[in-house]
């Protein structure tokens, strides 16, 4: 989690050297690393629960359009990776799949090239998995990398082409997931 929040920008290295498309990444904060094409899906949401969902929405936004184009997108968006939701409905009254759905919906309007989620099954149902493994995948397919971090063995390998395993900050082992336990 840690690492991923310093490819996010949250957080700065204590040293070492970032590439992303072979030149050096060095973003100065989340805004950078977006602008970057760089979005993250977080394990706890950052969501109002006294809004509505497309308010919500438009709080995580670096650009805002006019409202009527902005819903437009969010639907035509939700349509696209099966990730319906009401934008009218309040977000204190949604399940952890739709909020985490929202989140979701919200880093696509930022056009990203490689989407992070940091442990994003923690709060789930076995539902709302499957659901949010049929949108990753259906990312995935239209070329955007996605950056999954988990502890869960069985969902890596489910879900990956290529694992790296860390312990204490150190790289162990990349591997293909799918063809070595």
């Amino acid at each position: 989690s840690t690492l991923v929040k310093i490819v996010y920008g949250l957080v700065k290295p204590d040293h070492g050297t970032m590439f992303l498309n072979g030149i050096e990444y060095r973003p100065k904060g989340p805004q950078d690393a977006r602008s970057q094409g760089v979005g993250m899906v977080f394990q706890h949401f950052s969501l109002f629960d006294a809004l509505s969902v497309f308010e919500n929405i438009v709080l995580g936004l670096d650009n805002i359009l006019e409202q009527k184009e902005l819903k437009k997108q969010i639907i035509d968006v939700s349509s696209e990776y099966g990730l319906a939701i009401s934008l009218d409905k309040i977000v204190g009254n949604l399940s952890a799949g739709e909020r985490q759905r929202i989140e979701i919906i919200r880093c696509l309007l930022l056009n990203p090239k490689i989407m992070i989620m940091d442990e994003p099954t923690s709060v789930l149902t076995p539902g709302e998995v499957s659901d949010l493994f049929l949108v990753l995948k259906k990312l995935s397919k239209s070329g955007m990398s996605i950056l999954y971090i988990s502890h869960k063995l069985e969902e890596i390998r489910t879900l990956c082409t290529k694992a790296t395993i860390m312990r204490r900050g150190r790289v162990v082992k990349n591997c293909n997931p799918q063809k070595i336990s």
